[in-house]
């Protein structure tokens, strides 16, 4: 992963979440192929990039991006698939959002970065285009994130393609 741990501003904009011990236990949820904070790590430093070349909100990016996937209930809690799909699809967002209000004062950016970050698997369309950059970004990480089970190669190609993207808009 990009050394976000060097990046002294960014550093500083998501320093309360980051410190905060009931955030600290998404370390130990396993999500894709990592675990729930390094995958929301990854998503919120380079979304927050992204947002930041194109001149849009990057601190809102940040502080939505690592919130996004901020909720306690795991798919291995769930024993029917239609509570599976359910929590994966559309109750996550909602549970993100509110758990993250309870520990966290959240702008109306952040909140729809975080409740829209399935679009289009959820209906929940994004209303800003920093809500689209989490989104987009979120996908491409899982699918490099779950693809790892399957060989490094198509990880390797996803990962190219979101830092080709990262440069050619700076």
């Amino acid at each position: 992963m990009t050394n976000y741990n060097k990046d002294q501003e960014y550093l500083f904009i998501i320093d309360n979440i980051i410190k905060n011990e009931e955030f600290k236990k998404i370390e130990d949820i396993k999500h894709h192929n990592t675990n729930r904070l390094n995958h929301s790590l990854k998503v919120s430093y380079y979304s927050y990039k992204i947002a930041k070349a194109l001149k849009l909100d990057y601190k809102d990016v940040a502080v939505g991006g690592l919130l996004h996937d901020f909720y306690t209930s795991k798919i291995s809690d769930c024993d029917k698939i239609t509570d599976k799909i359910k929590l994966f699809s559309t109750k996550h967002p909602k549970d993100a959002v509110d758990n993250s209000l309870t520990y966290f004062s959240l702008t109306d950016k952040e909140i729809n970065i975080i409740e829209t970050h399935m679009f289009p698997i959820d209906y929940k369309v994004p209303k800003y285009a920093e809500s689209w950059i989490v989104s987009f970004v979120d996908k491409v990480l899982s699918l490099g994130e779950v693809s790892q089970k399957f060989g490094y190669k198509f990880s390797y190609i996803l990962n190219m393609y979101l830092l080709f993207l990262l440069n050619a808009i700076k």
